[in-house]
């Protein structure tokens, strides 16, 4: 059996990224979130917002010409471009303006463009970059697997969010055994040269050195497009400088507290992907007077 850490209170009390009275949006991270669909559009709405909720400073949503419009509808703030436009990805993160991307929420896995996106932004995207949802099968591929080894070794971070079936079908691409979601979580870490997170009622998340756990999700969190808020969660801590599996770790807590809030507030049967996206305030006000 994997030995486990659990971050402290105190330890994630540490890692939230107060903004310095000095700052500016560029300062505080910038956010590219490569995602949603014509079949999925909500998902870019949910984690784009996510994102901002979580302290990114800068977010921009590069999605299908046809969701533009929803998105912009969705959220004034966000600047949102069709994904022809994708300069923005090859703009290394610099000292004191750091950069991350999120791809794949609400992706079509059937749209073979889904993948090329994907090889796209690992290719070009000199930041940390965390694959999702309908993003995740173009890595078990040749071309997804040569892409994030080249990544590893340029020292440019990729992060991976799957549930327990998209971490199975990942670990089918190596014939990783998939019975305890810790040892999961490490040898696709140490397989793909990523810092994995394996979803569920607890969460795994490894970069092939130390496993650690969020154990305290609620059910109220089973529910389409909450997958994608943590993405946004966690892209936007990455985008904000933090240590990727420090990000981890406080982005699966946060989501875990909004979930819980959202919960209490509106019942477990009740609350949805855009309850937590809403609590998410509360849930760093939680932790922060913890």
């Amino acid at each position: 059996m994997e030995p486990v850490r659990e971050y402290s209170e105190d330890e994630l009390i540490a890692l939230l990224p107060l903004p310095a009275d000095d700052a500016n949006k560029y300062t505080r991270g910038m956010l590219a979130a490569v995602v949603g669909s014509v079949r999925y559009p909500g998902a870019a709405c949910l984690a784009a917002s996510a994102g901002q909720r979580t302290g990114a400073g800068y977010t921009e949503v590069l999605t299908d010409p046809n969701v533009v419009g929803i998105v912009q509808a969705w959220r004034p703030s966000l600047v949102v471009r069709p994904w022809s436009e994708r300069a923005s990805i090859d703009a290394p993160a610099t000292t004191g303006k750091p950069r991350a991307c999120i791809v794949g929420s609400g992706f079509d896995a059937d749209d073979a463009a889904s993948g090329d996106l994907v090889h796209f932004v690992l290719k070009h995207a000199r930041m940390p970059v965390l694959v999702d949802g309908g993003g995740l099968g173009a890595l078990a591929s040749e071309k997804g697997q040569r892409l994030l080894k080249r990544r590893f070794l340029n020292g440019w971070d990729t992060v991976v969010t799957p549930h327990g079936g998209e971490a199975a079908r990942l670990a089918h691409a190596y014939a990783l055994p998939t019975d305890d979601p810790a040892t999961l979580s490490r040898l696709l870490a140490l397989a793909f040269g990523v810092t994995a997170v394996v979803k569920g009622p607890d969460t795994y998340f490894s970069d092939g050195e130390t496993v650690a756990r969020m154990a305290h999700g609620t059910a109220a969190l089973a529910k389409a497009g909450t997958g994608d808020v943590l993405a946004g969660m966690i892209g936007a801590l990455l985008a904000q400088g933090i240590a990727t599996l420090d990000a981890v770790a406080l982005g699966t807590d946060l989501h875990a507290r909004a979930g819980r809030i959202a919960a209490s507030q509106l019942s477990a049967i009740a609350a949805t992907a855009e309850d937590v996206v809403e609590r998410i305030p509360a849930a760093i006000a939680e932790l922060a007077s913890a």
